[in-house]
């Protein structure tokens, strides 16, 4: 699945996202996270606030969304990202979250924090690529 087909997925398909990360000690954190927001350089980029799941991407650069769809079964993808930047505060995390319709009360720290998928995978994988 390529990035527009992807970008096509999620605003067409509704779910549950979770994104895990670990930190330099090897420590997993997983935590539940809207749908990524697509870029046109090809990144994707979630909204953090200041916690453990951003304390971890500054000190690991790697990460992996799950997103299950609310459908029959086992359906979603899986992405493995890898941080490439973010931004602070920046007039831009307002303007997506006014996009999708949603507000943030508060004087906290916002990070943009932008991701280069790295690979795609379904949810569930066939038995023979269980070593992959």
């Amino acid at each position: 699945m390529d990035s527009a087909q992807l970008e096509a997925y999620f605003r067409n398909t509704t779910g549950s996202g979770i994104l895990s990360t670990a930190g330099s000690d090897g420590r997993v954190n997983s935590a539940l996270y809207a749908k990524p927001r697509f870029f046109e350089d090809g990144s994707v980029a979630f909204i953090m606030l200041d916690r453990l799941s951003h304390h971890h991407v500054v000190s690991n650069p790697h990460a992996a969304y799950l997103f299950l769809e609310d459908a029959e079964g086992y359906q979603g993808v899986r992405l493995h990202l890898r941080k490439l930047r973010e931004e602070l505060n920046t007039p831009r995390i307002e303007e997506l979250l006014t996009e999708s319709g949603r507000s943030y009360v508060g004087n906290k720290d916002r990070y943009l924090v932008f991701f280069a998928i790295e690979q795609v995978l379904p949810l569930v994988s066939p038995a023979q690529d269980a070593a992959s």
